[in-house]
């Protein structure tokens, strides 16, 4: 069907904070190319404003609505590859999914929400893989640094040493970045979710909670609660916010490759806060943050959390979208051996990079040669080395290998 399709790729969701980010740089990155590429959301007025912004021609317009599943059929009938960003994902991402499937659409988005992707997996992963249509998830900040961060490493180890890396823990050395109220509400909500619905604490708490069924066993235990001292970097470390998702996404990555790395293989995120009683304090100090944000619906904390957040549609600006950063580290274990590598991004996790990580990950979907691999995947299976050279040469992504 995509033969007939007059479209690579339209970003759903266009009039939103990402939306807008993903479009301005597809406009500004690719209006010299033969890229065939769309806009839409459901807002008549609001995306007609945007597609003027950026010179897009009416008949690259599209309204349609999540809760009409007919809508959106319609649209995705019309590209290759839809791109989204319209979250929370447990509440407007479903039927798009669907949507996709009936029309033989492929699909990309950068949700965070473990239960909603298990939700979609249990439901449409063998229905897409039997169409040949790849549904991947979590293309931005959480957890492309993450899951193309083992992905490259392990390539790289294997080559240099003709071993795989049993054991990988990525530690934050530094990011700076602000939040957006589309991000905050994602994240209220699937703690909502978790506070009522037992099946959904199940999967958030289960280390391999987005592996295939008969496949979610391995030696790795719940995500860092707490801070401690870490050995393999010789530093105090602290919970990482993302973890809960990246190190899902890379295990389901790894289970979903028949364990390549063994099926020993273990993976786990945290932060580096520093060495000595200062790197202690630092760890202590970074765990107020999560604990405002998680508070429940209702709470005082919470109310005056909300109050104070980005209401949806709202982010960090220009400028510190462009001068954010951040700098992941990956220690590799190989027998008796410690490697190092690194993922760099050269603008704010959330925003700026992520707009870039998404894009391209949408475009590579639509225009590159891809693995023969369908179903609800990752970005490392469902893109491979296609994705981690458009990361390096377009999306501002440093990947570095010390050895």
């Amino acid at each position: 069907m995509s033969n007939t399709k007059k479209l690579d790729l339209i970003i759903w969701g266009a009039t939103g904070f990402t939306g807008q980010l993903v479009s301005q740089y597809i406009s500004k990155t690719y209006s010299s190319t033969d890229l065939k590429w769309g806009i839409a959301g459901r807002n008549k007025e609001k995306i007609f404003s945007v597609a003027n912004k950026l010179n897009i021609n009416d008949d690259r317009i599209f309204i349609a609505d999540s809760n009409n599943i007919e809508s959106l059929v319609k649209l995705t009938s019309k590209t290759k590859v839809i791109c989204t960003t319209v979250g929370p994902y447990a509440k407007y991402g479903t039927n798009l999914v669907e949507a996709c499937i009936r029309s033989c659409t492929d699909y990309c988005d950068i949700t965070g929400e473990t239960q909603w992707i298990r939700r979609i997996i249990d439901k449409y992963h063998k229905m897409a893989e039997e169409k040949k249509i790849k549904i991947i998830n979590s293309c931005g900040f959480d957890s492309v640094p993450s899951d193309m961060g083992v992905y490259y490493s392990q390539k790289i180890i294997f080559e240099k040493t003709g071993e795989y890396a049993s054991m990988i823990n990525m530690r934050v050395a530094g990011a700076k970045g602000g939040i957006s109220g589309g991000t905050y509400n994602s994240l209220s909500n699937v703690l909502e979710e978790a506070r009522v619905d037992k099946d959904v604490r199940k999967t958030l708490t289960n280390p391999y909670g987005l592996n295939p069924v008969g496949k979610q066993f391995g030696p790795d235990k719940q995500d860092l609660q707490k801070v401690i001292f870490d050995k393999i970097s010789n530093s105090w470390i602290a919970p990482f916010v993302m973890a809960g998702i990246n190190t899902k996404i890379v295990r389901r990555s790894h289970a979903l490759i028949d364990f390549k790395y063994g099926s020993d293989f273990s993976y786990d995120e945290a932060t580096l806060t520093g060495r000595g009683i200062s790197g202690q304090i630092k760890g202590f100090l970074s765990l107020i943050p999560i604990f405002l944000a998680t508070r429940k619906k209702g709470s005082a904390i919470k109310n005056l959390v909300d109050y104070i957040l980005p209401k949806s549609g709202e982010g960090p600006s220009e400028a510190k979208r462009v001068n954010g950063y951040y700098n992941l580290r990956f220690y590799l274990t190989v027998g008796n051996k410690t490697y190092v590598s690194k993922v760099i991004g050269d603008m704010d996790p959330g925003y700026g990079s992520t707009s870039k990580m998404l894009a391209e990950s949408a475009i590579c979907l639509a225009l590159d040669k891809t693995p023969e691999t369908f179903g609800i995947l990752t970005p490392s299976v469902g893109l491979g080395d296609s994705l981690l050279k458009r990361l390096q040469e377009n999306a501002g992504l440093t990947f570095e290998f010390n050895i």
